[in-house]
């Protein structure tokens, strides 16, 4: 049974972490990832200068050590001095309290010597770790600031992605038939079009129909009396018939240039014939 809940539990899990990464911002999981990279670099700093810390402090100790060797061997040297002398004088009583208070500072400066060399071995130990550390955290460095020119690089391309997927959303609105808001170009086309036949359609009644051809013989009437009219002009202009079968012979070379060329090369045959 627990085994069973516990295969369960593992499935729901897996099925929400899946949805979640498939719902989830990039540029928000981006962030995440260097937020979780700075930390992980702000605590190895603060390993590695606790290491180096650590290491100047023990520098610091085996120097004062150092130190106090130097004076403890001077002491010891002047009360070897200082017993001699008075044994040489012959004040044996001084002579031996300078001797116990050199065997004091000898003993000492043994004890002090041992530190020393222990210090000297951590201080060796701190100056390698403390190398370590640094190479770590430089290391560690030249890899954020990898981390940093891919970061640019991602987001270019995820600005890149949407842009394309907004021009590919773009491009699929132009081919999809009607919907909800309105009908599409090829529908509007199709009803362009039925109303325009539909309006052909009535011309045509109209043009067979017994009105349509009354009208049509009131346009030409219409187009007569206008005829009759210029040449009434015509004629209080003084212009005849001979001008106006002239106006018609120049519209039709207008409108038929071969006439006109085939005229010139008639008017130089002529004339060539005539002087023969």
């Amino acid at each position: 049974m627990f085994e069973t809940i516990k295969k369960w539990f593992n499935y729901l899990f897996a099925s929400a972490n899946s949805a979640f990464e498939a719902n989830a911002d990039p540029k928000v999981q981006l962030e995440q990832a260097m937020a979780e990279a700075r930390h992980q670099h702000q605590t190895l700093r603060n390993q590695a200068a606790t290491v180096i810390a650590n290491q100047k402090q023990i520098e610091a100790k085996l120097n004062r050590k150092i130190d106090e060797v130097e004076k403890t061997t001077a002491s010891a040297r002047q009360a070897v001095l200082m017993a001699d002398k008075a044994a040489a004088e012959g004040d044996e009583a001084k002579a031996a309290d300078y001797t116990e208070a050199a065997q004091a500072f000898a003993t000492k400066l043994v004890a002090l010597e041992g530190e020393v060399d222990s210090l000297k071995q951590l201080s060796l130990d701190s100056a390698r770790a403390s190398d370590q550390a640094k190479a770590a955290v430089t290391e560690h460095g030249q890899k954020m600031q990898e981390r940093l020119a891919q970061q640019q690089k991602l987001l270019s391309k995820i600005d890149q992605a949407k842009m394309q997927e907004t021009v590919n959303d773009a491009m699929q609105t132009l081919t999809v038939t009607a919907g909800i808001e309105g009908p599409s170009f090829d529908e509007l086309e199709a009803k362009i079009e039925a109303r325009y036949a539909r309006a052909r359609g009535y011309q045509e009644l109209d043009a067979a129909s017994p009105e349509g051809r009354m009208l049509e013989v009131e346009r030409a009437a219409m187009a007569s009396q206008a005829t009759n009219k210029l040449d009434e002009i015509r004629a209080q202009l003084g212009m005849g018939a001979a001008d106006e079968k002239q106006l018609e012979a120049d519209k039709a070379k207008e409108l038929d240039p071969s006439a006109t060329a085939s005229e010139s090369v008639t008017e130089v045959i002529d004339v060539e014939e005539s002087e023969a």
